[in-house]
Parts: structure tokens; C-alpha cells; sequence
């Protein structure tokens, strides 16, 4: 009777090891299959399209915008149909961590993977604006009114706000000479007031603090540097001759006779594009320093690095006058009567080219 009890409960064990192993690779399967069938769930949910149109559509994302909000926005317009699953591959990709808020460009017929990949790289609609060495607010203003951002006449008006000059610290009668040259990404949407600041910003950083002691040790300020190598930026072509053009100035200064720098004539006047006449450099303006003595009130043009560190590191060298020439290059003098030779000899050579054959080229007045 034992022995039949123990084969008995050897054959029950046996059963329920059978049927546990059985019911193991029945689970197995049926995990195995489930998970294929979820994965080629999401992998159609992610790689297929949910519309069949080919449309451009812009799509913003508001600042403080969380990243699931913003796949709610997504879903609205009918670009996911599972937001879980979307959710899900933003998560492993680390894209529900932070998304960057602006406009965004994106087709109808994207796939959400697509459309991931666009979020994770934060591709946003940017309009380009340029600032080049020596362009004025007007010609910055254009810039801006070509890019859509805000109407050349109202950059104007900002430029000249006094609680924007004084939130900046600008002593001066507008943001001429602060916008650093530089070319800017301007996200779409962004108000105006943001990206001048951005600008403004620039110019701050690239005035490092060793440029600041080097303004504090000549007894001169901010506006006044920046004034100076406006200046230098208009007048100078040949890099070597900034800090030479610039000592000119710092020398005439010093003995307190006028810059007689002929840009400044025609500012907020005509463009710098502009042949500069004689009844330019007659014209009373708070800026024209044929009339005026020292600096003017505020830059006349965006300086380049080179000419801010021109101006801060004059050359030592006695010049008071210069006068262009035909290569764009300048000829200096110390004294009046050698500046006279000089202005003497280039307008000879010009009236010469003038009777030859070929057709001479035209040089700007002498400084």
C-alpha cells in the first residue's frame, strides 16, 4: 500500500510538472506575441503618416509649453492619433525632457517620428538678419522690415525709447553704435524689443572687461569709445590703418581742435552710400564735426571689434590729417601744409586719370 501511495504521488507530481511546464511555454508564447504585436503597433503608429495631404502647416509652442501639452496641440491638429505612444519614444529619447518654444514648420503628411526628430532638434522658423560692420540703425531698421520682424519705422521708435536706453545704461540718443555686427537667428514670433536686446547683449560681451579698464584708463566712457571707433569703422578700409586713423583723432582731441571727420557730416542726413559735398560739410548738425568740437553725441554706425580696439590702442604716431586715395588707402600728415601737399597731389592725380582714356575712380573727400 505505500508503494502504490508513493508511485501514486510521484505520477501527480510528474502531472503538475507537465502541465506547469506546458502552461510556462503557453505564457511565453503568448508574451512573445504580444510584444511583437505591440511593437509593430507603435512601429506603424510612429513610421506611418496620419494624413495623406502634403501640406505645409506652422505650428507654435508657447513659452512655458510642457512637452506633453505640446503633443495635445499636436493631436489636435491631427497630426498623431496615439499620444501615449508618441509619449512613450519622446520618453526614450529624452525628447519630454525639454522642448524649445516658437514656430514650427512642419507637413501634413510627416510621420510622427518625423515630427519627433523636428522637436528633438528644436527646428524652429528663423529669420536671418545681418549686421555688418558700419551699418546704421537705418540700414538695421531695413534688415528687420525685410525679415517680417516689426516695420523699419517702428525699430526706429524703439531704438530711441528712453526707458530702453536707460534699461541698458545708454548714454547716448539711441542704440546706434550698440548692436554689435554679427549675423542673428531670430526665432519667429520673438518680440522685437527680445531681439534688440540680443543684439545689445553681443556688444556688451565682446566689450570684455580689459576693454573696460583700458576706457577707464584713457578717462574716457563707453559711448565715447564707441563714438570714436564708429568713426574709425566709416573711415578705415585697410585694417593696419585703424589704430593709425584712430590716433589722428585721439591727437586732434588732445588739442582740442575739431575731428573734421567727414561721415559724421552726413549722418541722419543721406545714406553713407552717398557722395559727401562740400554743403554736407556746412550743414549745422549735432553730429557734423566740421561744426561742432570733440565727439558727437553718440556713434554714427555699428563698430566691428577692430575699430573698438583701434580706438581704445591709437598708434604713436604725431598725424593730424589724412586724406584717402584711390586704392582706398590713406595718406597722413603732420602738419597743415603737408595735409595741403598731399590733397594738392591727389587732386592732380585724379584730374590726370580724368583726361586719360581710361575712366578714373572716384574718392572721398579729405579729412
Amino acid at each position: 500500500m505505500p508503494r502504490l501511495l508513493f508511485f501514486s504521488r510521484l505520477y501527480i507530481t510528474g502531472l503538475f510538472l507537465s502541465c506547469y511546464i506546458a502552461m510556462k511555454k503557453n505564457l511565453f508564447f503568448i508574451c512573445s506575441a504580444t510584444f511583437l504585436l505591440f511593437l509593430l503597433y507603435a512601429a506603424a503608429e510612429l513610421f506611418l503618416p496620419v494624413q495623406k495631404t502634403q501640406r505645409n502647416m506652422e505650428i507654435e509652442i508657447p513659452k512655458g509649453t510642457t512637452f506633453r501639452q505640446a503633443v495635445a496641440l499636436l493631436h489636435h491638429e491631427k497630426l498623431l492619433r496615439d499620444t501615449r505612444i508618441f509619449l512613450l519614444a519622446a520618453r526614450l529619447s529624452g525628447t519630454d525632457r525639454k522642448i524649445r518654444a516658437g514656430f514650427y514648420s512642419l507637413w501634413s503628411g510627416m510621420s510622427p517620428l518625423e515630427i519627433l526628430k523636428v522637436l528633438l532638434k528644436g527646428k524652429i522658423i528663423e529669420y536671418e538678419v545681418k549686421v555688418l560692420e558700419g551699418d546704421s540703425l537705418t540700414e538695421i531698421a531695413d534688415a528687420f522690415a525685410r525679415a517680417g520682424i516689426i516695420s523699419a519705422e517702428e525699430f526706429m521708435e524703439l531704438a530711441r525709447d528712453h526707458d530702453h536706453l536707460e534699461y541698458h545704461g545708454i548714454s547716448a540718443p539711441s542704440v546706434e553704435g550698440y548692436i554689435f555686427p554679427d549675423t542673428y537667428m531670430i526665432p519667429k514670433g520673438m518680440d522685437a524689443e527680445d531681439a534688440l536686446n540680443t543684439m545689445i547683449r553681443r556688444m556688451r560681451e565682446k566689450y570684455t572687461e580689459k576693454l573696460t579698464a583700458r576706457t577707464q584708463d584713457l578717462g574716457m566712457t563707453e559711448n565715447q569709445v564707441l563714438t570714436l571707433a564708429s568713426i574709425i569703422e566709416k573711415e578705415a578700409v585697410i585694417d593696419s590703418e585703424r589704430s593709425v586713423i584712430s590716433a589722428v583723432y585721439h591727437n586732434r582731441l588732445r588739442k582740442n581742435m575739431m575731428l573734421q571727420a567727414d561721415p559724421t557730416s552726413i549722418y541722419g542726413v543721406k545714406s553713407s552710400k552717398e557722395k559727401i559735398t562740400l554743403n554736407d560739410l556746412k550743414r549745422k548738425t549735432p553730429y557734423n564735426t566740421y561744426r561742432i568740437k570733440g565727439l558727437p553725441p553718440g556713434p554714427i554706425a555699428s563698430p566691428g571689434l577692430k575699430s573698438i580696439v583701434a580706438a581704445l590702442y591709437p598708434e604713436n604716431v604725431p598725424y593730424l590729417y589724412f586724406v584717402a586715395q584711390d586704392d582706398r588707402s590713406h595718406r597722413f600728415a603732420e602738419s597743415e601744409e603737408e595735409h595741403a601737399e598731399n590733397v594738392r597731389l591727389y587732386r592732380t592725380r585724379k584730374q590726370e586719370m580724368k583726361n586719360a582714356p581710361t575712366e578714373g575712380s572716384n574718392a572721398p573727400p579729405s579729412s
